[in-house]
């Protein structure tokens, strides 16, 4: 959310503020998404810093993309974890469609890779555990993510964790695919089983933790293609390179973790995301006090506290 703003129109501002009954003082747009237009701005009695998102008008004509939109709201309302960003208003008012919630002003995991392409080993365990805490709380709610991805990984000021649209997320038994027939979620993050359309619990999450690791430590996710369906294909039939094998400098322990969250076979993996924030937290406890405390001081802004 750190892109240079964007100037609003004086006619969309007005209608903005008409449906959210001027309850907010819209600021600026911060950018634009494949489903929503984003945008700062302040409660208009309590001046505290909001982000709005509101449903692009040619989506909120489909009533698939309506319900989904609806339905991260739902999701996330259900769920109040301090790494989860929370829904504090939404609406609608004719064809516009908005949620709420809170600023995060450290941005996001995808604004911080594009800044330095890598981040620490220690970093990057300790984002994965703030994310696998979430997740767990999400997943002993009946709540599967299913799009875990750079852009949806927020950062307050201080550096904290906050896990973000859960636009697809679904109780663990219900549909797999779009009314179209798509698999649902971004396909570079995608499970194995969720590139097949199967079913998913969260050890689908669970896999999405692993390339996000991945690329947190390397730059780049593990696979890629000319397209989404060869993507998904390498999800499937693929193995992964190692980290550590990539790059020697990546500790062997950490490469390991994350090569079980990539494990084809959601059997494979870490069962629940506290297991695999233990398994973070007990490889951080290996590292020494001193590179723990350089690492914290030489920290940039949105980078997680460890």
């Amino acid at each position: 959310m750190s892109a240079p703003p964007i100037d609003i129109p004086d006619e969309e501002l007005r209608e903005l503020r008409v449906a959210t009954g001027n309850r907010y003082t819209v600021m600026k747009r911060l950018g634009s998404g494949g489903m929503a237009h984003v945008y700062l701005a302040k409660h208009a009695v309590l001046a505290r810093p909001l982000v709005i998102k509101v449903l692009h008008r040619t989506l909120a004509q489909e009533p698939e993309m309506r319900e989904r939109f609806r339905r991260e709201a739902e999701a996330a309302a259900r769920l109040i974890h301090p790494f989860i960003c929370a829904i504090a208003d939404m609406g609608t008012a004719g064809d516009i469609e908005y949620l709420a919630m809170p600023y995060y002003a450290g941005g996001s995991l995808a604004d911080m890779l594009s800044r330095r392409k890598t981040v620490s080993a220690n970093a990057a365990a300790s984002i994965a555990v703030q994310v696998a805490c979430a997740l767990d709380y999400a997943h002993r709610h009946g709540v599967v993510h299913r799009d875990i991805k750079p852009d949806n990984i927020l950062f307050d000021e201080d550096g904290n964790v906050a896990l973000t649209d859960f636009g697809i997320a679904t109780a663990r038994f219900h549909g797999r695919l779009t009314a179209s027939g798509r698999a649902m979620g971004t396909p570079h993050y995608m499970s194995p089983e969720q590139a097949m359309g199967k079913l998913v619990d969260g050890r689908s999450d669970l896999y999405a933790v692993g390339l996000l690791l991945y690329e947190m430590l390397l730059g780049h996710p593990p696979f890629d293609g000319e397209d989404s369906y060869a993507v998904g294909y390498k999800h499937v039939h693929e193995a992964p390179v190692a980290p550590d094998q990539v790059d020697t400098r990546i500790p062997a322990g950490l490469s390991a973790i994350t090569m079980k969250c990539l494990s084809k076979q959601a059997v494979d993996r870490y069962d629940r995301g506290f297991e695999l924030a233990d398994a973070l937290v007990a490889f951080l406890g290996q590292v020494p006090g001193a590179e723990l405390r350089a690492a914290r001081s030489s920290r940039p802004s949105g980078l997680t506290p460890f």
